[in-house]
């Protein structure tokens, strides 16, 4: 299709609302494209440090993990590089010692995102350990009985009241 527009000056006071003066064809403006520039050359230098550190299928078990978990392999390429710039790493990274440090990451995590409950004790709980609560069970149907007594009594002073 022939582009028979060409580019012109423009006032931006004479644009209609919504409208800029920005080329629809550019993609990116300098500064855009600079910081995915950036970006790109910190991704490819953490992708040699991870081609240096780990052998081949462990770089392709990582790379499965990646197309399942996006967000466990980059948090364990990031622990990786972390660990190769300290000096930590005694050799390179084999596939049994890449399953491991996820385990360790996943042990973390879900340790960290565990659940612990903790039972309220009655002030009638004994602290022995073969308790099977029949205090705390007396207590409430103590409180149940009480309460059904008051209801009734209440239910006896009106009756007395209007009868």
């Amino acid at each position: 299709m022939d582009n028979n527009f060409a580019p012109t000056n423009v006032n931006p006071d004479e644009l209609p609302e919504g409208f800029t003066t920005a080329d629809p064809n550019n993609k990116a403006s300098g500064a855009s494209n600079e910081a995915e520039f950036k970006k790109q050359a910190i991704q490819e230098q953490k992708q040699m440090i991870l081609e240096q550190a780990m052998d081949s299928e462990a770089l392709a078990r990582l790379g499965r993990i990646r197309m399942v978990k996006p967000d466990k392999a980059a948090s364990v390429e990031n622990a990786i590089v972390s660990m190769a710039m300290q000096g930590k790493l005694p050799g390179r990274i084999t596939e049994g010692k890449l399953i491991e440090i996820v385990e360790r990451k996943e042990a973390a995590a879900s340790h960290a995102s565990s659940i612990n409950i903790q039972r309220k004790k009655c002030s009638l709980d004994s602290d022995d350990d073969d308790d099977d609560d029949d205090d705390c069970l007396i207590l409430e149907i103590l409180l149940i009985h009480v309460v059904q007594y008051q209801g009734l009594r209440n239910n006896y002073q009106q009756m007395d009241r209007y009868g």
